[in-house]
């Protein structure tokens, strides 16, 4: 049986060594590949709404959150979906001017705002699932059958190893 600690050097080749240092090769970085993956697939996918829709990535963000949950604050939305509040803000004020997002006043915290799709929003919305789906129908279809199981938990480990780490960063060091 081969050694663990090979194997994923092997896997995930990430530095050699150049003189006294160590180079790391950002195109072999791991976070790098995954941030590389995701950015053409939100690019080839906004390809598909947004000429139709004239919205970019935020605003489509919004509208699938909204669409899902119904009723959300800006703020949920923006930790739901990892965006900036300023991103958030920005997408939520081009919705509402284009009438596919209302808000009302949050009863229990005046502080913010409630969110939620207008009819028209909605609509949009209806049309952006089977789109959306089909999009990520022919990206599953790259992974061979048997494989796409192992890549949905390798995914979600390494979605709950990332929470871990920022948690652990956030916690204060011992004096010592």
């Amino acid at each position: 049986m081969a050694n663990p600690a090979s194997i994923r050097e092997q896997a995930l080749p990430v530095a050699t060594a150049r003189g006294e240092g160590v180079l790391l090769k950002i195109e072999d970085f791991l976070p790098y590949r995954l941030n590389v993956a995701a950015s053409l697939m939100s690019q080839a996918l906004s390809r598909r709404y947004s000429q139709r829709h004239r919205i970019g990535v935020p605003e489509w963000r919004i509208l699938v959150t909204l669409g899902q949950f119904g009723v959300m604050t800006g703020k949920a939305i923006g930790d739901h979906s990892h965006m900036h509040k300023t991103k958030v803000s920005r997408a939520v004020a081009l919705l509402e001017q284009r009438k596919w997002v209302t808000r009302r006043a949050n009863r229990e915290d005046m502080r913010e705002s409630l969110l939620s799709l207008t009819a028209a929003g909605r609509s949009v919305y209806e049309e952006l699932v089977p789109l959306a789906l089909d999009f990520a129908r022919q990206l599953v279809d790259a992974i061979e059958p048997d494989d796409r199981l192992v890549f949905d938990r390798i995914l979600k480990l390494l979605t709950e190893r990332s929470a871990a780490l920022i948690a652990e960063s956030a916690k204060p060091k011992p004096e010592g």
